[in-house]
């Protein structure tokens, strides 16, 4: 792991940091964090009126604890000293206004991680919050976590793909909230008293992403009786390469949501629309680094390759059993990319073997992104109604509707009169239904995705204490 260096305040000298799970105070914190989670409601709040309610002096107890155990380790992390500063004004004031909706919107305008992506950079994070496909109520979280910023990368992201707000990071440890799939931290899942004007950061866990694909795929592979290249198969034992190919598919990714032809908001925030909506953004987005992974290969980018296979592998084999089926868009743009090579030869399902064109993959796998695209270009001269159901026809071009469905039977079978938001309620939970060579492959995955949940990059289930 790389060193930071810190000033120290009694020599004036420079000297590597201590990781701060190493120090005594991140038990004693992450203690505190465990003991209040449980008392807090969905909004946050600590309802003393509970039948299971804490004495609020026990709360009070706690919170100070938690405190005592930030300003003791704030002296390793220098760089975040206005931040650790602001959060323990922001506990004491939740305290204080006796435990109710937590507000913590000073100290996560003080938290600025994108404006230091130094590699291996420690922070520390507390902040209630909802754990995207973790946890979703908003309570307490503490997380040590590291910054990947390689040079190679810093010199993409300058050169090639400006994304200013990103940030690649890693698990050091965490509490309960994120014992669980989430693989993000994001600033707008923080309890605040109104939404800043702008978000100026958003991290994603590149070491969750590669051990969860790595198991995955593995178990896919040898269930399908599927060849990979060498060194593909090489790439999925070696968490270090997917690491560093997740780190790059997630930079692009995450630019793709603001370039190109798109909608109106391209992140879909605070509208109300099909989920096959969501789920073509999404991998409009990952086909986009794809298809910049297929460029950055002709320029001799190592990582580039992996990237390539890290989209297809994990598109196709985790993200449709994965989850839910109720609005499962990640699921359905995996389920649309295998329709997709599949109807053009790319895959092929025979004697109980998958096969794949690894030579065409590429090219049918951009015409794909192409499709997409071009949905998107011509979406900005349609009306809403119409694009939901040009987005309909692309996805359902690939994959049958649900017999049920009344959006499958077209206009005439919706009530027009209404507005379209309205006509979100026909849509079916699962309009798009896993295929039987899905259905199979999920109860085969069931257990190995099963056992991710938690995972970090020795592989291990983590249970927070």
């Amino acid at each position: 792991m790389t060193e930071i260096l810190v000033q120290t305040a009694t020599e004036g000298q420079v000297s590597p940091a201590a990781r701060v799970v190493e120090h005594p105070a991140w038990p004693v914190l992450k203690g505190a964090v465990e003991q209040i989670r449980p008392w807090q409601t969905k909004d946050g709040s600590i309802d003393f009126g509970a039948e299971d309610a804490p004495r609020r002096a026990d709360a009070e107890r706690a919170v100070h604890r938690a405190i005592t155990a930030i300003e003791e380790l704030a002296p390793l992390l220098p760089h975040d000293a206005a931040y650790h500063s602001a959060l323990a004004g922001d506990l004491r004031r939740w305290a204080e206004g006796g435990f109710a909706v937590p507000d913590f919107l000073d100290s996560l305008l003080a938290f600025q991680p994108a404006a230091h992506r130094e590699d291996g950079l420690q922070h520390l994070v507390v902040f209630p919050m909802y754990t995207q496909n973790g946890n979703p109520d908003r309570n307490l979280e503490a997380v040590v976590l590291r910054m990947v910023w390689p040079g190679w990368l810093a010199e993409l992201e300058r050169t090639r793909f400006d994304n200013p707000l990103f940030c690649a990071i890693t698990f050091e440890d965490f509490t309960a909230g994120y014992d669980t799939n989430s693989a993000v931290l994001f600033p707008e899942t923080v309890a605040v008293r109104q939404a800043p004007e702008r978000f100026t950061w958003g991290g994603i866990f590149c070491d969750r992403e590669a051990a969860r694909f790595r198991r995955v795929t593995d178990a896919a592979v040898g269930v399908l009786g599927l060849e990979l290249p060498d060194d593909i198969a090489a790439m999925v034992h070696d968490q270090q390469r997917c690491q560093e190919a997740f780190v790059l598919w997630d930079m692009v990714h995450d630019r793709a949501h603001s370039h190109g032809d798109l909608p109106f908001d391209p992140f879909m925030i605070k509208q109300r629309q099909p989920f096959w909506m969501y789920g073509l953004e999404e991998l409009r987005c990952d086909l986009t680094a794809f298809k910049e992974a297929v460029l950055l290969e002709a320029d001799g980018v190592p990582q580039a390759r992996d990237v390539q296979y890290a989209v297809l592998l994990d598109r196709m084999f985790r993200f449709p059993v994965t989850g839910e089926r109720v609005r499962n868009y990640d699921g359905l743009g995996g389920q649309l990319l295998f329709a997709h090579l599949h109807r053009h030869d790319v895959v092929r399902w025979t004697d109980n073997r998958l096969r794949i064109d690894w030579e065409r993959a590429p090219q049918v796998t951009n015409q794909l992104c192409a499709e997409i695209e071009k949905l998107y270009r011509d979406g900005i001269d349609r009306p809403k109604l119409v694009h939901w159901f040009a987005g309909y026809e692309l996805v359902s071009r690939y994959l049958a509707p649900h017999p049920g469905s009344k959006w499958a039977k077209g206009p005439d079978a919706l009530d027009l009169t209404q507005p379209p938001r309205r006509l979100v309620d026909d849509v079916l939970p699962d309009e798009f239904p896993l295929s039987m060579f899905y259905e199979a492959l999920s109860k085969k995955l069931k257990d190995v995705i099963a056992s991710t949940r938690g995972i970090t990059a020795d592989g291990v289930e983590r249970t927070a204490a």
